[in-house]
């Protein structure tokens, strides 16, 4: 039996006020692209986190907390576990637990995400203070994968206007219009 493989893995970054622009971001995008959506946030250490529950009640994709090993799948969201890092191999997620710096865990899953999927790969920065995500941008635009970042209707505007100052981002839009975009890019993809 062959293995459907995702056209594009979606990596979401975010810190504070990310939720709201998660919601918005689930609401507008159908379940049926064909990528794969990872949620990233930061979290205290000892956090006990709802998010995978909240982001379920948005979609109709199934939404799961990422495990070691776990096969990434098209038409699903996973959830990055607390205290942990995540980086992708192969379709295939790697967990690093407990987790090595605090508050670089988009950067650390983006620049994996280059590195395995380069073309495939998409960062998208939401709400959050400082610049995790900006780095990760740099990488996937090295690797020739597509980058997106929270207009000013950004709760907490550090990390996408970070992201933003590398100049290697996209798009720069609210997150409800993201998914308009993304659809571009399937339809690219597939002429």
């Amino acid at each position: 039996m062959e293995i459907l493989r995702p056209n594009f893995v979606v990596g979401i970054g975010g810190s504070a006020g990310c939720l709201n622009a998660f919601m918005a971001l689930l609401d507008a995008l159908p379940s049926d692209t064909g990528m794969a959506f990872i949620f990233l946030s930061h979290l205290p250490f000892d956090a006990v986190s709802h998010l995978t529950e909240i982001l379920s009640w948005h979609t109709k994709m199934p939404v799961m907390e990422a495990a070691k090993g776990m096969l990434i799948r098209p038409n699903h969201a996973y959830v990055l576990p607390p205290n942990a890092d995540l980086s992708v191999e192969n379709y295939h997620f790697k967990i690093v637990s407990p987790r090595v710096v605090r508050n670089n865990q988009v950067d650390f899953f983006l620049i994996s995400l280059a590195e395995s999927m380069g073309p495939r790969a998409i960062g998208i920065i939401l709400s959050g203070y400082d610049g995790d995500g900006a780095e990760g941008c740099r990488h996937i635009k090295a690797k020739g994968g597509t980058t997106f970042a929270q207009d000013g209707s950004a709760e907490v505007s550090g990390m996408p206007f970070s992201a933003q100052l590398t100049g290697c981002v996209d798009f720069v839009l609210p997150p409800d219009k993201i998914p308009d975009e993304l659809q571009r890019l399937l339809e690219s993809a597939h002429s």
